[in-house]
């Protein structure tokens, strides 16, 4: 029986270089500070990456292998929550593009692979939109987002 999939795909416009946004994704001081949790690889093809959250607890939350990587415009990686690590259905593939556009970038995030109807698929939905509009804002500003608000109860 074959598994139905489901992508999510985000682009954004930002005002700086494609190096500063693949170090922005690549470095974990950097990811800190927009995304709130760290991307720490050696990033080499085939090597292991693990997005650590950036707190005294230091939880591995997501984890999963560099599949491409050609800096500064293009990175490959596997994905999955921490605990499903072993479990190769649950792995889904994100595909950072990154293209100067005159004076700025044009950042597609696309995000397939995902089990339809799963939690993730869900998440990644919600959980990517603020990610990059906090990395947006933190190159374009130097002040990232708060990316775990919750709207104001009505």
């Amino acid at each position: 029986m074959t598994r139905e999939t489901t992508s999510f795909v985000y682009v954004t416009y930002i005002l700086s270089t494609p190096e500063k946004v693949f170090e922005a994704i690549t470095k974990p001081e950097i990811a800190r500070r927009y995304w709130g949790h760290e991307n720490v690889s050696d990033w080499q093809p085939g090597s292991d990456w693990q997005h650590i959250r950036a707190n005294d607890a230091r939880t591995v939350e997501l984890v999963g292998k560099v599949v491409e990587i050609s800096p500064p415009s293009r990175l490959v990686i596997t994905w999955a929550n921490a605990s499903q690590a072993a479990d190769p259905a649950s792995h889904s593939r994100v595909t950072f593009e990154i293209e100067e556009y005159n004076e700025m970038v044009r950042l597609t995030v696309s995000h397939d692979e995902l089990e339809a109807g799963s939690g993730m698929a869900k998440g990644v939905k919600q959980g990517w939109p603020a990610v990059l509009s906090s990395l947006k804002s933190f190159l374009e500003t130097g002040h990232g987002l708060d990316i775990f608000a919750r709207p104001k109860a009505a």
